[in-house]
């Protein structure tokens, strides 16, 4: 930030903020001006000493009012930035004892400058935040009994009907009812190429329509919407602290006790006030207190440009220390779009009926299978008491008694005897009707892109124990890890199963990453000492329970956070070396005597210094580029 604020991150203080730089900004001007008045009057009149004592005094004091009020207010919250004020506010009033109202008017318009340094490290989140805002449509055409209305878009609710033009940003979340187009989701998702969508498939808000007229059905806005969600997140983690902050918090008290009594045997053997003063300043430890705000501010909105989601900074710090993974199958390492290939009714079932009930059921369900099953071209039977039994499947009551349909463990345990196993590699689904097996819905999935390449990477990256679990069959997880090069796989898991396996790694003494997207990997995902959900077709309740949400469904990205939170890391650390030698080293040539008399002026200037390399080091951050 310069000397005074730019309109454009005047917007992103809230009004008690820009009231306080106003007053601050005011109050050095006015200093200012009266320090070089004073030295001019002194140089056109050097036998006028008392007024020229007085106009530093006016100066030091609109100056010192503001330290003061920042220190007392320290008190209550003690923190890193409190022992700096604290510090400040004790060398403004030695200054101002010892009649040097010089340096006491100068001195805290040099710290000044590191706290709009800090400042605007700050407001680059915002920034960000405010970007991804920003790229939410004003208007929607909103489709109604045939005609086409313009509104604005935060009249739009769940269930309406909007028409998407090329060139058109997309108002909501949404389902494509009508049309195809290729659509831009790089602002969101980080995808560098477009995707194309079609009837039945999801499209997000903010999205860029290329070509092609699109007709939707709203199905989430505003906050609940994918971009709302992003900023929630992306403001959630600007508000956390890393751990080593919190952890030098702890101390802040006990160092601000140390450097004090440092002074006072100084001040004994030294007599000298501005050995003191320069020791008061130099202490600071204004470039640590930037050390790890920034760092972790800067890893924030990277991770969100790389489609990268962080519900705190602290995860940056445990996702570093990952060495085993753990992923779900379906919607995770297959894109979870299943399709039925075939219908295979029991014996004496006539296969309308079966595909009648299981389309019911599926369009009850969140899980990927139901939803595939939902889409067969059949007229559903009719319903009720229809729910879903996480991990299990669903059950429901028909004209002929309950209705069930997943996976053949599931009907078994309600006393249904099932047949045996179509001749079918992919996922299964069992259906059955007042007590009577109906048959079995055979389905179809396909593994993602570049799967293979990224848990090859994670590897190399020390993840070398890879597990695929899995609540499909044992046939079908092991073809899709022998697709991904995948040796451990656990299948038949129910979301117990995978918590109990999720807590086995650990109790081995790894440190496992947990990557899924169902309700059925929530526990498994809170239990991991990293959960990562695939947020572009994820469930709501996947996404609360993970530390990290990837906003679309590259799998690549998970080794792009995996590595980001390496940098983040080694940043971290040299930054806290740099601060903490920075420092050290200002302390000693105070105690030695290094400085003359106005060694705490040129101790706040390196104090600046110190803050302005550790931002820069944390700056370098943002060149952290993966296309």
């Amino acid at each position: 930030m310069s000397a005074t604020p730019t309109d454009a991150a005047a917007l992103l203080l809230t009004g008690s903020e820009r009231r306080r730089w106003r007053l601050r900004i005011v109050g050095v001007l006015l200093a200012t001006g009266l320090l070089l008045f004073s030295f001019a009057l002194a140089a056109v009149a050097p036998g006028r000493t008392l007024e020229v004592s007085l106009l530093q005094a006016m100066a030091a004091l609109l100056v010192a009012g503001p330290a003061f009020v920042a220190a007392l207010r320290s008190l209550h919250q003690p923190d890193l930035h409190g022992v700096v004020d604290q510090l400040v506010a004790l060398a403004i009033l030695a200054c101002l004892v010892s009649a040097n109202f010089v340096t006491a008017t100068l001195l805290p318009v040099i710290m000044l400058v590191g706290q709009m340094l800090e400042d605007r490290s700050l407001l680059g989140s915002r920034e960000a935040v405010q970007a991804l805002s920003a790229l939410t449509a004003s208007t929607a055409r909103l489709v109604r009994d045939g005609d086409v209305v313009t509104v604005p878009a935060d009249r739009l609710a769940a269930g309406d009907m909007i028409e998407v033009r090329p060139g058109d940003r997309v108002p909501a979340d949404g389902v494509v009812v009508s049309g195809a187009a290729s659509v831009d989701t790089a602002s969101l998702t980080g995808e560098s190429l477009p995707v194309e969508v079609g009837v039945d498939d999801t499209v997000l808000g903010s999205s860029l329509s290329l070509n092609g007229r699109l007709v939707i059905r709203v199905s989430r806005v505003g906050a609940q919407s994918a971009l709302g969600r992003v900023v929630a997140l992306m403001q959630e983690a600007e508000r956390s602290k890393p751990p080593i902050t919190r952890l030098l918090e702890r101390y802040a008290g006990r160092y601000l006790a140390l450097v004090l009594l440092i002074a006072l045997m100084l001040w004994f053997t030294t007599q000298s006030t501005g050995a003191v003063l320069a020791l008061l300043v130099a202490a600071c430890p204004s470039a640590m207190v930037l050390a790890a705000p920034s760092t972790a501010l800067a890893a924030v909105s990277v991770a969100a440009r790389h489609g990268v989601l962080v519900k705190s900074s602290v995860v940056f710090e445990r996702l570093a220390e990952a060495d085993a993974l753990v992923v779900d199958k379906t919607g995770t390492v297959t894109t979870g779009r299943l399709r039925v290939v075939r219908l295979q009714p029991a014996e004496d079932v006539d296969v309308d009926r079966l595909g009648a009930v299981a389309a019911a059921l599926g369009a009850a369900s969140t899980h990927p299978v139901g939803r595939a099953i939902a889409q067969l071209p059949v007229l559903a039977a009719t319903l009720d008491e229809v729910r879903e039994e996480a991990g299990f499947g669903m059950r429901a009551v028909g004209a002929a008694g309950p209705v069930f349909l997943g996976r053949d463990a599931f009907l078994r345990e309600q006393g249904i005897a099932v047949g045996a196993l179509p001749a079918h590699d992919g996922p299964l689904a069992a259906v059955a009707e007042g007590g009577r097996f109906l048959g079995w819905v055979c389905l179809a999935d396909e593994v993602r892109d570049r799967v293979a390449a990224t848990l090859h990477d994670l590897a190399q990256l020390g993840l070398r124990r890879q597990a695929l679990l899995t609540g499909d069959r044992e046939a079908e997880a092991r073809r899709v890890a022998d697709r991904i090069g995948l040796s451990e796989v656990h299948a038949g898991a129910l979301p117990p199963d995978k918590l109990a396996f999720v807590q086995s790694v650990a109790a081995d003494g790894q440190k496992p990453l947990v990557v899924g997207d169902g309700i059925n990997d929530a526990l498994a995902l809170r239990a991991g000492l990293v959960g990562m959900a695939m947020g572009g077709h994820g469930s709501d309740i996947a996404l609360a329970s993970a530390d990290i949400v990837l906003t679309g469904d590259d799998f690549s990205r998970v080794a792009t956070a995996v590595r980001l939170a390496r940098r983040t890391r080694r940043t971290l650390r040299v930054n806290l070396g740099l601060s903490a030698a920075w420092t050290l080293a200002l302390v000693i040539v105070a105690v030695s005597g290094g400085w003359s008399s106005n060694g705490a002026l040129a101790a706040a200037i390196l104090q600046n210094v110190g803050a302005f390399v550790v931002i820069a080091n944390s700056g370098r951050l943002m060149k952290f580029d993966e296309p």
